[in-house]
């Protein structure tokens, strides 16, 4: 049987309150006034992610992707959120979007939060993400 090195062996400290992560995830949708502040108070809330059930698992950068809240995504992004294919595409980065589905085509399949599309994620993003929407049509995502 193989066997796999343990990476972490100890906690890094205090888990973040479960209600804190909740409120920073629904804030990150559209609120940004209280996402900077909630990220200058506990900068470990930056990629914290909320259960709302079933698997459907979200972030504060997650929340402002699928409903295109660019300036809110792009402030994350910058204090170092993770970024993904629904990040991507929702802020037009046609080349990156490209990229990741030409090594991982399967990925035009994905789903994000909430069970939402790439095809969803592209038409929030407006008019700078109409480039990927196309794009996105072209390879016959729904």
């Amino acid at each position: 049987m193989p066997s796999f090195p343990v990476f972490q062996k100890k906690d890094k400290g205090p888990q973040i309150k479960p209600e804190l992560v909740k409120e920073f995830v629904t804030v990150g949708h559209g609120n940004f006034d209280k996402t900077k502040e909630m990220l200058n108070e506990l900068p470990a809330l930056l990629n914290a992610t909320w259960d709302w059930g079933g698997g459907d698992y979200e972030t504060a950068l997650g929340g402002a992707s699928h409903v295109g809240n660019r300036d809110i995504a792009q402030y994350l992004i910058k204090a170092g959120a993770r970024y993904d294919i629904f990040s991507a595409i929702m802020l037009g980065k046609l080349e990156l979007v490209k990229s990741m589905l030409t090594i991982f085509p399967e990925t035009i399949n994905a789903k994000g939060p909430h069970g939402l599309s790439l095809i969803h994620h592209a038409k929030k993003g407006g008019d700078e993400a109409l480039p990927v929407l196309e794009y996105l049509q072209s390879l016959g995502a729904s």
